[in-house]
């Protein structure tokens, strides 16, 4: 990814919160010559070496990653930033957001470390007041759907996050961003991206 030195982020702990808040990622990778995208949830374990996640079993994607340099890529909030917002129209639109590379090889996992994956990614996203429970789900009826995925780590090699938040502009041009953004009063990602500008998102 092209980051200019204004946009690294360098603490992994805010990588890995990007990774946590949101999870659901694009994960390309090389299939018969040509590049090959899947739009799917990731999970990150508890030690952080490994992102868990599982195909359904037609996506022909996982039939040649094995092994295969991936990059799984995390978007986080972003919003179109308007020359209008600044003291001067002598500047140009822009785009204001939050990204997230992980690099590693895949491996595909066994059927207890696929299941295991499966209830982490439910207990993660299902409400904490929900009736869902999937330990109360059948049996026989899980297993019938397990059987129609695939269930895959990879192990993380290397991760960059960048973080274009106007950093290459002045505080005085900043702040005027974040008042204009948090005019917006919908919850949405312009709100989001003035708290990230704030300091107090991540």
């Amino acid at each position: 990814m092209y980051i200019p030195s204004h946009f690294i982020m360098e603490d992994e702990d805010k990588l890995y919160n990007v990774i946590q808040e949101y999870g659901f990622a694009t994960l390309i990778s090389q299939h018969e010559g040509a590049p090959f995208a899947t739009h799917l949830p990731l999970m990150m374990d508890e030690n952080k070496e490994y992102l868990y996640g599982h195909f359904a079993k037609a996506n022909p994607q996982w039939q040649s990653i094995l092994n295969q340099n991936v990059l799984a890529t995390f978007q986080g909030p972003h919003c179109y930033i308007s020359p209008s917002w600044y003291e001067s129209f002598n500047n140009v639109p822009t785009w204001n957001y939050i990204a997230v590379h992980v690099y590693g090889k895949v491996e595909l996992v066994n059927e207890s470390e696929l299941q295991n994956s499966l209830f982490d990614l439910v207990n993660k996203y299902e409400a904490s007041d929900s009736p869902y429970d999937l330990n109360k789900v059948d049996k026989k009826y899980l297993e019938g759907l397990s059987k129609g995925v695939v269930g895959f780590r990879i192990r993380i090699e290397k991760m960059e996050g960048k973080a274009k938040l106007s950093q290459n502009h002045s505080q005085e041009r900043r702040n005027g961003v974040i008042r204009e953004l948090e005019k917006i009063k919908v919850e949405n990602d312009e709100q989001k991206i003035a708290l990230l500008m704030k300091g107090e998102l991540l």
